[in-house]
């Protein structure tokens, strides 16, 4: 018997970083993100072995224990290992053995929330196993409790949320874990006509998000003025964005995205590069309104608004930089799971 499940990667549209404390519990934080055609898969199947494996089958690794209710955290598919404790500790089960396997569509570290969505699969998969009465925010605030306090990694908490609840959606996030997730209900015209005129380009580089996003936490907790106003004026962006897409004013969307790109860039160093400054003026001198770096920024994806029929011209000029343009829909549903 294999029990599996899917949870979607997501495209950052408006107010990256404000979901991240201490800024987020201080000030309250907004964004708006959409999930996409590309996931993060798990499967486990039992085996008549007395054995854990589990395997990432994108990065061909994999490792073996002896049957455990805890396995070590050392820094090898700690995100596997990682649910996994944490759902023996919560959830105690009689241990067998089992093979825990995933897939992602897209490179960890590249901006689209590929750790957290994999969290968010793997915990699906456990779920759908033990039959846990887990609703979308336990599971979204329990990949978060794994993420960032079991495993102590640096982050925000949009892309468990998005993973999870899937669709378009402006998050609210507050002191103490609090998340109000806000379903968009948007035109079917305005989201085929966003599809088309955004492209999503993978700069061929991924970059470790941790060093700036403990950059933007201690330039918030030593009350850097500029980098808290550009967290202030991101939060703004979400709303703007929110109200553009709503009302399908689209053609600010553009804009829209360029002050956000102008005010990212202030949050920390090495959110951009020369890399990322050069692809992004090409894009805008090819016919882009505006852009912006997907996730913490550094390199990964970025994406970028060509109106009319602009994105032709963008992204022959995207090309030329060696990296790749990914086709993608954008999707209405989050977490999925199930048997076979």
């Amino acid at each position: 018997m294999i029990f599996r499940s899917k949870a979607p990667l997501r495209i950052g549209l408006a107010g990256g970083g404000t979901d991240v404390s201490p800024y987020s519990d201080m000030y309250g934080g907004a964004i708006l993100n959409a999930t996409i055609s590309l996931s993060a898969n798990a499967s486990i199947e039992l085996l008549d072995t007395d054995e854990i494996i589990v395997e990432t089958l994108d990065r061909n690794e994999q490792q073996r224990f002896e049957l455990s209710t805890s396995l070590p955290i050392n820094g090898q598919l700690d995100l596997l290992k990682g649910v996994y404790n944490r759902i023996q500790k919560d959830f105690p089960f009689p241990v067998r053995g089992f093979r825990l396997s995933t897939f992602v569509d897209a490179p960890a570290g590249s901006g689209l929330g590929t750790s957290s969505t994999l969290v968010v699969a793997i915990l699906g998969a456990f779920v759908e196993m033990l039959k846990l009465p887990l609703g979308d925010y336990d599971i979204a605030h329990l990949a978060f409790q794994i993420e960032r306090e079991d495993l102590q990694l640096a982050g925000g908490k949009q892309d468990q949320y998005a993973a999870t609840f899937g669709g378009v959606n402006f998050m609210e996030f507050y002191a103490d874990d609090k998340v109000i997730v806000n379903p968009l209900r948007i035109r079917p015209e305005y989201m085929h006509e966003l599809g088309n005129n955004l492209v999503l380009y993978f700069t061929a580089s991924s970059r470790e998000s941790a060093h700036i996003i403990k950059e933007q936490v201690k330039n918030v907790n030593e009350k850097n003025e500029k980098s808290i106003d550009a967290m202030h004026q991101l939060k703004e962006q979400s709303r703007m964005m929110k109200e553009a897409l709503l009302k399908g004013r689209l053609h600010e969307f553009g804009e829209i995205l360029d002050f956000g790109f102008q005010q990212k860039r202030k949050m920390a160093h090495n959110i951009s590069n020369s890399m990322i400054e050069d692809i992004y003026n090409a894009a805008k001198s090819a016919g882009a309104t505006g852009g912006k770096i997907s996730g913490a920024g550094g390199g990964g994806f970025m994406i970028f608004y060509c109106p009319g029929n602009t994105r032709y011209a963008v992204i022959d000029t995207l090309k030329t930089f060696g990296g790749e343009v990914k086709n993608y829909l954008f999707t209405k549903y989050g977490l999925t799971t199930w048997t076979i």
